[in-house]
C-alpha cells in the first residue's frame, strides 16, 4: 500500500503538505527529482554545447520507453511532442487531404474540439456524437463510420466527468473493417487506470496522451503511439523525420520520411522537459508506483471523497456527483453544480486547489494527498455550499 504521508516528503518543492492539491487530474505536483533532471539538462548544455543533442536523443529514447511501459507495448512506435495538439495536427495533415469527413464526440478536450471546429469552417465535415451516456458512446460512434471517414477521434476517459468509455475494441474493429484510422485520446487514462494496447483492442489505433497530469512529468512531454508499418505521410512535417537520412544523397524537391513513428517526428525542441521526464519515470520505478498500485490508491481516495460528499445530503439541484460507480470512474470526482466556478475560487482562498469545466467541479486527489487532507477539503466544500 502506498503511504501518502511518506510519499509527500519527496514533493517538498511543491509544498504538498502545506496546501490541499486536488489537482491530480490536471497538474500533479512534481517530485523533487524533477528539479534535478531539469538541472542536468542545463549542465549538459553548458558542458557539451551543441554536442548536447546526442545526449538529448538518448534521454528522449528513455522517455519513449517510459511511454511504452505505460501502454503495455514494449516495442511500440512512439513519436514524442511538446503537446498533443502538435502531434494531432501532424496526424490530421496525413488524413484529411484524402477524405474530408471526421467523426468525434461532443466531449473531447479543447485540443481536439477547437481544431475540428476550425476545420469544419473550411468545409471538412465533422460529425459530433453526444458523449453521454458514455456507456453507449463507442457503439454510437461505430454507427457513424463509413468508407468516406478520414478518422474517428474519441477519448478513452471523458475529461469533464472522468467517465471511462467502454466498448473501444468493438469500435476499433469497425474502423479497421472500413479502413478508417481510430485516434484515442488517453490523457485521462494513462497511469491512473491501467492501459494496455492489446487488451483494449487498439493494435491498429493511434493513441495520444501526455505527462502533464497523472505522470507528474510537467509540460513538454506528450506522445503519439503509431500503429506498426504505417505509411502515412503528414503534410505538416518536421525535419527530424528524415534525421536518419541526413547524410544520404537527396533528390531536389523529394520529401523523405523515416520509418514508423519517425514519420511524425517534429523539429528542434527544448530537451529540458525530457530530462525532467526521465527523472520522474525513474522515481516512479524506484518507488514501485505502478499503474495498478496508483489505480488502487485513486479508487480509494476518490471513493472517500464521494462518500463524504454523499454524506452531506446535498440538494441535487445544488450539487450532485456525476458518476457514482467506482468501476466507471477514472481519476477524479466530478460534481455537477451551477456554482462550480465560484467554488473553485473560494476553495482556493482556503488553500484547497481544484478546478472546474463548465458546471462540473472536479476534485482530483493524488498519491501524496492524505486522507486528512481529503476530509478537510470536503469540510470546506460543505461550509461554502451551505453559505
Amino acid at each position: 500500500m502506498i503511504d501518502p504521508a511518506a510519499l509527500a516528503s519527496h514533493y517538498s518543492r511543491f509544498r504538498v503538505t502545506e496546501r490541499i492539491l486536488l489537482t491530480g487530474h490536471s497538474h500533479q505536483a512534481w517530485p523533487d527529482v524533477a528539479f534535478e533532471g531539469q538541472q542536468a539538462s542545463w549542465l549538459d548544455a553548458a558542458s557539451l554545447v551543441d554536442g548536447k543533442w546526442g545526449r538529448a536523443m538518448e534521454v528522449a529514447a528513455e522517455v519513449a520507453d517510459g511511454w511504452r511501459r505505460l501502454l503495455g507495448e514494449p516495442h511500440g512506435e512512439i513519436a514524442l511532442g511538446q503537446n498533443t495538439h502538435d502531434l494531432l495536427v501532424r496526424l490530421l495533415s496525413a488524413l484529411v487531404p484524402a477524405r474530408r469527413r471526421l467523426v468525434t464526440t461532443s466531449g473531447e478536450f479543447h485540443t481536439i474540439r477547437r481544431q475540428l471546429d476550425r476545420l469544419a469552417e473550411e468545409r471538412i465535415e465533422v460529425v459530433k456524437v453526444a458523449a453521454r451516456p458514455a456507456g453507449t458512446l463507442a457503439e454510437r460512434l461505430a454507427a457513424e463510420v463509413t468508407g468516406q471517414t478520414a478518422a474517428v477521434l474519441v477519448s478513452s476517459v471523458l475529461f469533464e466527468t472522468a467517465e471511462i468509455v467502454p466498448g473501444l475494441p468493438g469500435l476499433a474493429e469497425t474502423c479497421e473493417r472500413h479502413g478508417v484510422p481510430l485516434v484515442v485520446d488517453a490523457y485521462h487514462h494513462v497511469n491512473i487506470v491501467p492501459f494496455d494496447i492489446a487488451a483494449l483492442g487498439l493494435a491498429r489505433a493511434f493513441v495520444v496522451g501526455g505527462g502533464y497530469k497523472y505522470c507528474q512529468l510537467g509540460e513538454g512531454n506528450c506522445f503519439l503511439r503509431v500503429p506498426p508499418d504505417t505509411t502515412l505521410r503528414p503534410v505538416i512535417t518536421g525535419w527530424y523525420s528524415e534525421f536518419a537520412e541526413l547524410a544520404e544523397a537527396k533528390t531536389p524537391g523529394e520529401v523523405r520520411y523515416g520509418r514508423g513513428a519517425a514519420r511524425f517526428a517534429g523539429a528542434t525542441y527544448d530537451p529540458a522537459s525530457h530530462y525532467r521526464a526521465r527523472a520522474v519515470f525513474g522515481f516512479f520505478a524506484d518507488k514501485d508506483l505502478t499503474p495498478e498500485r496508483l489505480r488502487a490508491v485513486s479508487v480509494r481516495q476518490v471513493g472517500l471523497l464521494a462518500e463524504a460528499v454523499e454524506a452531506l445530503g446535498l440538494d441535487p439541484a445544488v450539487a450532485r456527483i456525476v458518476v457514482t460507480e467506482a468501476e466507471r470512474r477514472a481519476g477524479f470526482l466530478a460534481i455537477q453544480t451551477p456554482h462550480a466556478a465560484r467554488l473553485v475560487g473560494e476553495l482556493r482562498a482556503r488553500g484547497v486547489h481544484t478546478d472546474a469545466r463548465g458546471d462540473y467541479l472536479r476534485l482530483g486527489p493524488a498519491p501524496y494527498v492524505t486522507d486528512a487532507q481529503l476530509t478537510d477539503a470536503v469540510s470546506h466544500l460543505a461550509d461554502l455550499i451551505g453559505r
